[in-house]
């Protein structure tokens, strides 16, 4: 019986490459001269610094320019509040990695009121689809790619 896992993965070492490619552009830009500012990699997270609200909207534009240049999907961080202390303003952006559990329901009903004939199950933070027919798969596939779920998808361990 054919089946695919659905997973949401994001590559922890490209997101540090990009974190490096926005401290560098930090260094060249000329509104950052002489300003406290700092992007920081932390335990799977990006740590940002500044003086401003406005500055530190500059510094998250900077991570997701450098993300999607990097060819990662930016609907999967997530940012947290702003953290004030005296004259700095500091703001944590977390990857989304694995399917929660509403996410996870939200696309079993996706599928199952498109009437595609596959089962799909929920297996921790990953789904698994079976279905009789490759075709049936492939349109599960299609429908989820149309689909917006808030978080990107990868489809892997495909097998016939």
């Amino acid at each position: 019986m054919p089946s695919f896992d659905i997973v949401s993965e994001i590559d922890m070492s490209e997101v540090r490459n990009a974190v490096d490619n926005a401290n560098r552009e930090l260094t060249t830009r000329f509104d950052f001269r002489n300003v406290p500012a700092s992007i920081e990699f932390k335990d799977e997270s990006v740590v940002l610094v500044a003086e401003g609200e406005f500055q530190l909207q500059q510094l998250q534009d900077m991570v997701r320019n450098a993300c999607s240049k990097r060819n990662l999907d930016t609907s999967a961080m997530d940012s947290q509040d702003v953290v004030r202390s005296g004259k700095t303003h500091k703001r944590t952006i977390i990857f989304k990695q694995g399917i929660d559990q509403p996410t996870a329901k939200k696309i079993v009903k996706l599928i199952k009121d498109n009437k595609l004939k596959v089962q799909t199950s929920i297996q921790g933070e990953q789904l698994r689809v079976n279905g009789k027919k490759r075709d049936d798969l492939q349109g599960a596939i299609a429908l989820l790619k149309s689909e917006d779920v808030g978080q990107p998808l990868q489809f892997n361990n495909f097998r016939d």
